[in-house]
């Protein structure tokens, strides 16, 4: 939205989050679903993929990057047409990891390989989401991963009990868009309708009219 209480909003969320000098969860990487990372990153640009390039190794790929963030995109066919290795975002670069399924093709891995963009595989036809962090963490010692949306993606990892904490900045802006995506959105096979309750844990005003709200996850 073109308001100055929106860009205030994002800037923070951004610091709050990723700032070197200013974050406060101590994250070292956030994840993103496909569309998001179209709408924000790749503009839906098509791959420059090469139908003849030899097979490549079976298995993720770690590509040799001394990165201190790393952005996750969920793209389980590979369809997300990358640039460059890395997303400048919140005031820093984030080396991409590129979340695929067995349903990726052996062009589209190759055209990561060459952009040095490192991969993991987390399922044959749908993505295993459990897989997904634990591969984070035993391939790049992740700890703490924020989970950045959209909303599909967003609540397929609460419903399934992989999320400890809800942290939520908000504008005070509406444009009462009927067709604008919700914070969470449940969609089969990747998750369904279901309440799920929070706990409080902290509200914090911020600057221009901005809170912060951060809940615990009941029974998680």
């Amino acid at each position: 939205m073109d308001l100055p209480e929106f860009r205030s909003a994002s800037r923070q969320y951004q610091e709050l989050a990723l700032d070197p000098d200013k974050q406060v969860f101590n994250i070292q990487g956030y994840l993103n679903g496909r569309i998001t990372t179209d709408d924000n990153t790749t503009h839906y640009r098509k791959p420059e993929l090469n139908e003849e390039a030899a097979p490549v190794p079976e298995g993720d790929f770690i590509a040799k990057d001394d990165a201190s963030m790393y952005y996750i995109s969920i793209d389980p066919s590979g369809k997300l047409g990358w640039q460059q290795n890395f997303v400048s975002y919140g005031n820093r670069d984030s080396h991409v990891i590129e979340v695929l399924t067995e349903q990726a093709s052996n062009a589209y891995k190759d055209f990561l390989r060459q952009l040095n963009i490192s991969y993991i595989i987390a399922g044959e036809e749908t993505l295993d989401q459990a897989l997904v962090l634990h591969k984070l963490g035993t391939l790049f010692g992740m700890e703490r991963v924020m989970i950045g949306g959209g909303g599909t993606l967003n609540w397929a990892y609460l419903q399934n009990g992989l999320v400890d904490e809800v942290s939520i900045v908000k504008a005070p802006i509406a444009d009462g868009d009927p067709d604008m995506q919700t914070l969470f959105m449940a969609r089969d096979p990747l998750s369904t309708i279901q309440p799920l309750s929070f706990s409080l844990l902290d509200v914090r005003p911020l600057e221009d009219s901005t809170v912060w709200l951060r809940y615990k996850v009941n029974n998680s």
